[in-house]
């Protein structure tokens, strides 16, 4: 059997086609053959050769989509004060339906303790230092005034990754936007105060992380 002289681009179909499907249909509703078939041209062994089970490949789906959407923040732009950076980053994240769809995909993994952990350990170091280099930012610029820049952005870090998230605390649509006003309030008592409480920004915000608790498409079978 001749080699794939094109590995690299092979992987990048599987995971490609496996977005699209995870997005349509759910991760727990996709199977490795579904990816097969919609592919179309590799084997199962070709799909394991590269994965070695569904869960790598969502992995991987994830860890690049979370580093592409990194990437985009605005941390270096000069342009921007610490604050503008951080409402520019909560809402370009939640305006992603396709990362959104990623990430909902993504935490039943956080079944198993040590994608729990991993999680929590990135959201408690890479996550909350993110956020704590714009607060710093803004202290300087004079857009953020807050005595608790790290435990501003530990807080941030946190909540907005966990409480908020519906499958966490389920919620619905009108609780969830309550729970963006709450967070919003406290972030802003302790002199971060990223959108008023009646902006449409929080309308925003909640629609875009009520797709983590959004229910997949139901597969319609030929």
């Amino acid at each position: 059997m001749a080699r794939n002289a094109h590995p690299e681009a092979t992987r990048q179909r599987i995971l490609d086609a496996a977005r699209k499907l995870f997005a349509k249909h759910g991760y727990e509703r996709t199977s490795i053959q579904d990816i097969i078939n919609e592919l179309g041209d590799l084997s199962k062994g070709a799909i394991y050769h590269h994965f070695p089970n569904k869960a790598a490949i969502l992995d991987a789906l994830t860890e690049a989509d979370t580093a592409q959407v990194n990437a985009a923040l605005p941390l270096d732009d000069d342009s921007l004060s610490g604050l503008q950076k951080i409402r520019h980053w909560m809402l370009a994240t939640v305006a992603n339906r396709e990362h959104m769809l990623l990430l909902r995909d993504a935490f039943p993994l956080l079944n198993d303790p040590k994608m729990l952990s991993e999680n929590l350990k990135y959201w408690r170091t890479t996550n909350a230092s993110m956020f704590r280099q714009c607060i710093e930012d803004g202290i300087k610029d004079g857009s953020i005034s807050t005595q608790y820049p790290r435990e501003a952005s530990e807080l941030l870090a946190l909540l907005s990754n966990y409480w908020l998230a519906p499958m966490f605390y389920p919620a619905t649509a009108a609780e969830l936007k309550h729970r963006v006003r709450c967070l919003l309030t406290m972030l802003a008592a302790i002199g971060l105060p990223l959108f008023d409480l009646d902006s449409p920004e929080v309308n925003t915000l909640a629609e875009g992380i009520a797709l983590l608790g959004a229910e997949p498409e139901h597969r319609t079978e030929p």
